[in-house]
């Protein structure tokens, strides 16, 4: 599954990492254009997508979307 999903907050940041390392699952995120590609799970990788745009969430766990729903801004 992918979301494209726009965060405004280090504070959403934290809990999409939080929430990434308790899925049994891959949990990755993209920058729209692919040439970034970080593990959800890791801290520090997190940080190096730039978060003023749009990223890609990507995961084939329901429940992890489940988790995340509230989490930034989902986009179409």
């Amino acid at each position: 599954m992918i979301e494209k999903k726009k965060f405004h907050t280090i504070e959403e940041l934290q809990r999409l990492q939080y929430f990434a390392t308790k899925c049994s699952c891959d949990v990755g995120l993209h920058s729209l254009d692919g040439s970034i590609i970080v593990d959800a799970k890791s801290y520090i990788g997190i940080y190096a997508l730039n978060f003023k745009e749009p990223i890609l969430v990507v995961s084939e766990s329901k429940e992890f979307f489940d988790m995340i729903e509230g989490i930034g801004e989902t986009l179409k």
